[in-house]
């Protein structure tokens, strides 16, 4: 059964050299397409996740495979009952995955891809060591069995952890094998372990969503359910939306069992961040919950304001 929406995730690194005169024709064509999400544009590419109706999204692609050395651009696309998202960003940024580390170059130093059908094997290698790039709550749900997890709470975070931790990581081994969500992180990670003299450095080629999208998923290692930042909040092996729920207010994925905390109320709080909010913040999240709820009632699509993000 083909699903009314469909998600397209995709990242290109490339060299925009005036991204601020692209932003307009691409806002201008998801617009014609009723296509939502986000997309953030910078010198270095183009990174986000959309959504829309299979023709927009195919229109919306077209377009940005035009764009300079965006021709093989390489999409992850998976379907949906609902939208996934509820509104369109087309950002500028200094960075489309913000490392914090402006000299590396991916285009010429990233490590070396590894096709989802060999992950398997490298990462059973004794002398290899596996690292997950993403960050603690993410690592949460769901990994492959072995990895390391830095339990950064932002991407910022791992080139000061790996420098912290980089003697006991390595000891013994001759390989490090990273992987991320959908590949981009990983594009940068590898670059700097790379730039810090780590000489066989691999990375899951399209990361997560592509290795559960060419394994079987009787066949994969991969334990758990993987988060994506859209409205299925995460997904199983077998790329069907899963079990997690997003808290509002700190926007990390809810388990089941969380969601029977005392501390858990639907659209205010998480166990996570319960004790982080004060009466005012809560206070907010409640009516937008009202008001999302009286929305769904009419049978209507409730955007509301922009909240603070995490």
């Amino acid at each position: 059964m083909t699903l009314p929406f469909r998600t397209a995730a995709l990242y290109q690194f490339t060299r925009f050299d005036d991204p601020v005169a692209l932003r307009n024709g691409i806002e201008a064509c998801c617009r014609l397409h009723d296509v939502q999400g986000t997309l953030l544009l910078a010198h270095e590419g183009i990174n986000g996740t959309i959504a829309g109706p299979p023709p927009g999204i195919e229109a919306v692609i077209a377009h940005l495979r035009t764009l300079p050395g965006c021709a093989d651009l390489a999409v992850k696309y998976a379907e949906a009952p609902t939208p996934p998202f509820h509104r369109l960003k087309v950002r500028l940024k200094r960075e489309i995955v913000t490392m914090g580390q402006p000299d590396l170059d991916p285009l010429a130093d990233a490590g070396t891809y590894v096709a989802p059908e060999d992950w398997d094997d490298l990462i059973a290698q004794p002398d290899t060591v596996v690292i997950d790039t993403r960050n603690d709550y993410e690592v949460a749900i769901g990994t492959f069995p072995g990895a390391i997890n830095p339990e950064t709470r932002s991407f910022r975070d791992f080139p000061a952890w790996f420098r912290a931790n980089r003697d006991q990581l390595v000891a013994g081994k001759t390989k490090v094998a990273m992987f991320c969500t959908g590949g981009i992180r990983c594009e940068k990670s590898t670059a700097f372990l790379k730039g810090e003299g780590i000489e066989e450095v691999y990375h899951l080629e399209g990361g997560i969503l592509n290795y559960l999208e060419k394994i079987p998923a009787d066949q994969v290692s991969w334990q758990g359910e993987c988060f994506v930042f859209d409205e299925r909040v995460a997904v199983t092996p077998e790329l069907q939306p899963g079990t997690h729920v997003l808290c509002r207010a700190c926007r990390r994925p809810v388990s089941p069992e969380a969601r029977q905390s005392p501390l858990y109320e639907e659209g205010i709080s998480c166990p996570a961040c319960h004790a982080d909010l004060d009466d005012a913040k809560r206070a907010r999240l409640a009516e937008r919950h009202r008001q999302e709820e009286l929305a769904r009632a009419r049978g209507e699509r409730h955007v509301g304001a922009k909240m603070d993000s995490r």
